[in-house]
């Protein structure tokens, strides 16, 4: 039985048109210049990727959870960091999905789903990740508007957005509550610092944010006063999975070139495939990619369901995918042995870029608490 209709099978037929034909050729390159692909962020817009996690009414196409994250594996598996450019978009508008207003929907989601402007989330600070509640960013109110000002770090997509997301604390009768703020690049006192120099996914800028005395309205709350903690575990609980697909791809990307390279390379008269340590190697590979993406498909189902142990389920498949695509993509290396460890080959990349998904979206020790908390609650 097949799980997409007849327009999402069409989409992710486009997609593997495009990258076979436009980012599998660019991938390399994009990780050496570690610039941001402007070229294919117009082809994506113009193709209609974009538009994927939106509504019809707002200019999208109303995908299924299921087909997007289908399709950030086929871009994860030929580029780790252009799996970002779309993954980023989704985690910095979910926010809006969730929580925001129709007024606000109408206003934003046309620019974003056409590609005309794109989106980040604005969670990270220097003292605060996965503790939200040390977030230390303000915004006092004055009159109807609320300022904003702080810093914000490891922001994906950060240099190249249009909008923010913004978690601040707002201070009422002396209280913390922590608030979530659409903020526009263009706005007085957004001050965009610069990209980090990071070991892998090159081209994905991750940004350095500061907020001086930044004015926004009342009509650029998302939620409600208060709601940021519950906004940024809802919005989490998707990105987890959007993260989880990203990695299976790249893994998936990392076994093609293995499995390829080893039936193709000689060594004591015969492919180095037919020897029983390399096969065990491919075979382990091969399980654990399965394994996490059936992890992938079953958690995607209870997020649609909106099952009461989507959080146990969405933390044990990004636990799952991002350590697994970390051992695939080393044993890939391992199996094309001095090739694999060179630029010649993509596994390096592959290997490169993998490191940092068991980092972010919380880490992977912080998915192992969240994990057993759910599952000690059930006893």
């Amino acid at each position: 039985m097949n799980k997409f209709n007849d327009e999402e099978q069409m989409i992710l037929s486009t997609i593997d048109q495009i990258c076979e034909e436009k980012v599998l050729p660019r991938a390399a390159e994009i990780d050496a210049t570690d610039e941001f692909p402007e070229d294919l962020r117009q082809l994506f817009a113009e193709q209609g990727i974009y538009s994927l996690i939106f509504e019809e009414q707002y200019g999208g196409v109303g995908a299924s959870l299921q087909c997007y994250c289908a399709a950030l594996q086929k871009f994860g598996r030929v580029s780790g960091s252009v799996s970002m450019m779309v993954a980023v978009h989704s985690l910095g508008s979910t926010p809006i999905i969730l929580y925001g207003s129709e007024e606000m929907k109408e206003r934003v989601f046309p620019r974003l789903a056409s590609g005309e402007a794109l989106i980040a989330f604005a969670l990270t600070e220097l003292a605060a990740g996965s503790d939200v509640n040390r977030i230390a960013s303000t915004a006092v109110k004055k009159g109807d508007k609320y300022i904003i000002n702080g810093s914000k770090c490891f922001i994906t997509g950060g240099s190249v957005a249009d909008y923010f997301c913004v978690f601040a604390q707002v201070i009422e009768a002396g209280e913390k509550k922590l608030s979530v703020f659409l903020v526009e690049k263009d706005q007085p006192g957004v001050q965009i610092s610069r990209n980090e120099e990071k070991m892998g996914l090159k081209g994905s800028p991750t940004t350095q944010l500061y907020f001086e005395n930044v004015e926004v309205t009342e009509d650029n709350i998302i939620g409600k006063i208060s709601d940021g903690a519950k906004i940024a575990f809802n919005t989490l609980n998707k990105g987890r999975l959007c993260t989880s697909a990203q990695a299976i791809g790249i893994a998936q990307g990392a076994l093609d070139v293995a499995a390829e390279y080893a039936k193709g390379r000689v060594q004591f008269g015969k492919s180095i495939a037919e020897f029983q340590a390399v096969q065990l190697m491919l075979a382990d590979m091969e399980t654990d990619i399965q394994a996490a993406r059936a992890l992938l498909e079953k958690s995607i189902e209870m997020y649609e369901a909106k099952s009461a142990e989507l959080v146990k389920f969405s933390s044990m498949t990004k636990l799952l995918a991002t350590d697994m695509v970390m051992r695939v993509t080393t044993n890939a290396v391992q199996v094309m042995g001095g090739y694999g460890y060179c630029k010649d080959y993509p596994v390096e990349r592959m290997m490169r870029d993998s490191k940092i998904f068991a980092i972010f979206e919380g880490t992977n020790q912080i998915q192992r608490i969240l994990i057993a908390k759910q599952l000690l609650s059930e006893y």
